[in-house]
């Protein structure tokens, strides 16, 4: 047979063969992506265990599985199952009429001047209380949707502790084997080895950066957040705390898409104490927070600029659902990193 073609054919088994395999892991790709991505930020501990252990890679590994499972999967856990129960509470309150949602618009129409229910009218947006039906309709059909999808992740059990089960077995392999598999891995890709070590570096330093340093700031704003809200009696302040930790994932704007509002409206109905506190935490604390981990944790070599991570993490999330928020700044960082290469060799 000829050699080419020999090689066309074996090229073409090859890509086949890899696309069936992929597609057959396509239904836990959430699980596998995660395990690999936690086995790289924890790589540091496992590497630094196995000097510790003299050499043990098994008992070095399911240690460092050990450490992940406590400071990660249970508190993630622990923090999905809440969500889920406040948010399917919140709409049954709200279905019920435990919580009137146009109540909120009339205290603020009360505390607002009459002359801009007038002035409403003139621009054509309606008055208050065409605002307020529409409010409620839409605070509605809004809270109903995020309680169905709270209660189909509640309601995928199965599905979610075989995903979980999975991305614990597979860590403990990614862990072990680690240094093995990422030395096949180079072995294939058909680049020279200076291609190979700056994308692999690229790569290793956005995961690390995203998830190590982005989600605990996120983590710690959310709670701060969360905390502030409670202890100012705003319902579902779980919620809202989980909600500003994934919105603190995005540059610029971040947690202040749930605080302003809320500011807002405690300086209409008159709660300025509430206000004040409020817009403190939000604007001091929580910027604090920001600006005091996030040099240390993310590092200025790995971080992009901040209309590129926005870009990229609200694309990623809107293809790849949770996943995305690592995902999307990670092709950004490689597409970014790629023609770098490219320009520097031109």
């Amino acid at each position: 047979m000829n050699s080419a073609l020999h090689r066309r054919c074996f090229l073409l088994l090859l890509a086949m063969v890899t696309i069936a395999f992929c597609w057959i892991l396509l239904p836990y790709f959430g699980a596998i992506f995660w395990a690999a991505t936690l086995a790289l930020v924890f790589n540091p501990l496992q590497q630094w265990l196995v000097r510790r252990f003299n050499g043990r890679r098994n008992l070095a590994a399911m240690a460092t599985l050990l450490i992940c499972f406590v400071m990660v999967i249970i508190p993630g856990t622990l923090i999905i199952t809440s969500m889920v129960q406040e948010g399917a509470s919140l709409y049954q309150r709200i279905r019920n009429g435990d919580i009137n949602l146009g109540s909120y618009i009339s205290q603020l129409q009360n505390s607002l001047p009459p002359s801009l229910d007038s002035w409403l009218e003139r621009t054509g947006i309606g008055n208050f209380n065409e605002l307020r039906d529409k409010f409620s309709a839409g605070a509605m059909q809004g809270s109903q949707y995020v309680a169905t999808q709270l209660l189909s992740i509640g309601q995928n059990t199965v599905q979610f502790v075989t995903s979980l089960g999975i991305m614990i077995y597979l860590m403990f392999f990614f862990f072990r084997d680690g240094p093995q598999l990422t030395a096949l891995l180079l072995r294939a890709i058909p680049l020279s080895h200076h291609h190979k070590t700056q994308l692999l570096d690229k790569f290793a330093a956005v995961v690390r950066a995203t998830v190590k340093g982005n989600v605990i700031i996120a983590i710690i704003q959310g709670c701060i957040g969360g905390v502030t809200l409670w202890g100012l009696g705003v319902e579902a302040a779980l919620l809202w705390g989980v909600m500003m930790s994934f919105l603190s994932l995005l540059p610029a704007i971040g947690a202040a898409l749930v605080w302003i509002p809320v500011v807002i409206y405690f300086l209409a109905t008159g709660a300025f104490l509430k206000a004040a506190i409020l817009s403190f935490v939000g604007v001091v604390v929580i910027g604090l927070v920001d600006n005091l981990l996030r040099p240390p944790l993310v590092g200025k070599d790995t971080k992009m600029p901040d209309y590129v991570v926005l870009t990229a993490t609200i694309g990623g999330m809107s293809l790849f659902g949770i996943n995305g928020f690592v995902i999307g700044p990670l092709i950004a960082a490689l597409f970014m990193a790629t023609w770098a290469l490219f320009i520097a060799e031109e």
